[in-house]
């Protein structure tokens, strides 16, 4: 026997793994002793781990996971209860129910329709305010006003032979004493000194220039006042300014014209000479807004004929590259009288003859786009961006005709009111004459019609809603039209003086968006190229474009 040896274990087979031994989260495999965790005695022999304390640990380790699961279950169901005890007394469509149980599914179903009918009130109250905003411009477009209120009164100095052009907002008066900006109240805003015996003006924008006709000064103006003074080489024979201020003019010597542009501090910009042999006499010039072209009526005596001829320039790359004057485009029209041309737009210009009323584009060189023809003789022409019309004499007063610039017409308007004057706003025509007005709407109706107690110089809209300055002989009123006339007055006018009271023959409607210059021309030319003709001698009228 050997005694102290000890005795050998046989290893041969593994330990098989106890099914109690996992981690706490109960989805790892369970440890499996190998042989490296088997031990070696002293003398080198393997030694078995101790069996019973491999089967305490796991179920140990099981113990705790099963504990781990319930707790986080009981957990989740405390949670679950607390929830119900707080939403237990609010209202039902508050209630937060279990996923996927019927109650919840209920109440998602009226969250939606409950949404829904929100969304269906939001759009159906936009619906009516916007129709009713529609509805309220529509009315106020084709309602008619009886009467005013005076908003803001001036005392002003008569002056006879005073003019007066839209001018920025509000207006220009000049005269041979000097030139007078009034504002929407009526005020004088500033005066400057001019002494120009005959003084024609041209207005754009917030700039005006002002001619001294067969002299040789110009005055340039902006709202805030004189800005140059600029006296030619030459007799000027008219004058037409851009919406940055520079102007243009056409001079005259002996034997040649001269067609110069200048910039609103007097510094010349390019100089034009013409024959009158060959180019003839200057009729009316236009230049566009951005003051880069330039369009002219000349008339011509060839032997027993005569011509108009209709010549574009352009002052930009194109023209510099078609040849040295810069022309790039003519017409000539025999027999027919052209006495005015208008850019309505930067790339429009309107021409008018005694015959027909031509329209062109001319974005770089011209083009006919439209001729209107004019049935019977017109005693004055109005045009805007937007629209070109005439009126004309007939049997028991006027007829006013309006055309787009595609040369169909929009309306037709009778009336017969004996006026003086004529200016076109954004969407109206305003007549005066005597101490009478009439102001039709863009659509052909009438929106007022009224004789005042003293007689009207001058009349024009402002960007004021519905509200117009009116000059009289001593004074300047900014009015506000009513549904109503309240006011005392004496409406009937003298037996036998030009204020008979005159109303509306008839009235069409049409759409359009009138927005600009008006031309009021009767026989002659006269020094007055605004919407302030008062006389009955032939005239052109030119007022600036206005927009509310």
């Amino acid at each position: 026997m050997n005694i102290g040896k000890k005795k050998k274990l046989n290893v041969r087979d593994k330990a098989r793994p106890d099914r109690g031994h996992m981690e706490r989260s109960g989805s790892e495999r369970m440890e499996r002793p190998d042989r490296d965790r088997i031990g070696k005695t002293d003398g080198g022999h393997m030694e078995r781990p101790d069996r019973g304390r491999a089967e305490r640990i796991g179920r140990e380790q099981s113990e705790r996971s099963g504990r781990g699961l319930q707790d986080r279950t009981d957990r989740e169901r405390a949670e679950i209860a607390d929830r119900k005890k707080q939403t237990a007394g609010k209202k039902k469509n508050n209630v937060v129910h279990i996923k996927g149980s019927k109650e919840a599914g209920e109440a998602n179903r009226r969250r939606r329709r409950n949404r829904i009918i929100k969304r269906i009130i939001i759009v159906s109250v936009l619906i009516i305010a916007v129709m009713a905003a529609v509805f309220i411009t529509y009315y106020n477009s084709i309602r008619e006003y009886k009467g005013y209120s005076v908003i803001h009164s001036s005392k002003t100095n008569y002056e006879v032979n005073a003019s007066y052009i839209k001018f920025g907002e509000n207006l220009l008066k000049y005269t041979p004493e000097g030139v007078s900006y009034i504002n929407s109240n009526g005020d004088t805003e500033w005066t400057a000194g001019t002494n120009i015996k005959v003084p024609i003006a041209s207005a754009r924008g917030n700039y005006a220039a002002v001619g001294d006709k067969g002299g040789n000064k110009v005055a340039v103006f902006s709202t805030e006042g004189q800005i140059s003074e600029k006296t030619m080489p030459y007799k000027i024979c008219d004058i037409e300014v851009a919406n940055q201020g520079a102007y243009v003019v056409v001079l005259e010597s002996d034997k040649t014209n001269y067609i110069n542009m200048y910039t609103s501090n007097g510094d010349i910009v390019y100089e034009m000479q013409t024959s009158i042999d060959k180019s003839g006499y200057p009729v009316d010039i236009t230049i566009s807004n951005d003051g880069k072209k330039l369009f002219t009526s000349y008339f011509l005596v060839e032997g027993l004929s005569t011509t108009i001829s209709l010549t574009a320039y352009n002052f930009g790359e194109v023209g510099q590259n078609s040849n040295a004057d810069r022309m790039v485009g003519g017409y000539r029209f025999n027999d027919e009288l052209i006495p005015k041309v208008e850019f309505l737009t930067n790339d429009t210009i309107a021409a008018f003859s005694d015959k027909h009323i031509y329209v062109y584009k001319m974005k770089e060189i011209p083009s006919p786009y439209a001729a209107i023809e004019i049935d019977g003789e017109a005693k004055s022409i109005f045009y805007s961006k937007e629209f070109v019309g005439i009126i004309q004499k007939k049997d028991n007063g006027y007829v006013m005709k309006t055309y787009d610039l595609n040369g169909r017409q929009r309306f037709t308007y009778d009336f017969n009111m004996e006026y003086d004057n004529i200016f076109a706003s954004e969407d109206e025509i305003i007549l005066t004459g005597g101490r009478e007005c009439l102001i039709v709407t863009k659509s052909g109706r009438t929106r007022f019609h009224y004789i005042f107690d003293q007689q009207i110089r001058n009349m024009i809209s402002t960007s004021g809603y519905h509200q117009y300055i009116v000059s009289f002989e001593d004074h300047t009123d900014t009015i506000k039209l009513k549904a109503k006339d309240s006011r005392k007055k004496s409406q009937e006018p003298v037996q036998g003086t030009e204020d008979k009271d005159k109303k509306d023959t008839g009235k069409t409607s049409a759409t359009e968006k009138p927005d600009g210059k008006t031309t009021e021309k009767t026989t002659e030319k006269t020094t007055d190229k605004s919407a302030d003709n008062t006389t009955e001698k032939t005239s052109e009228d030119t007022t600036e474009k206005t927009e509310e």
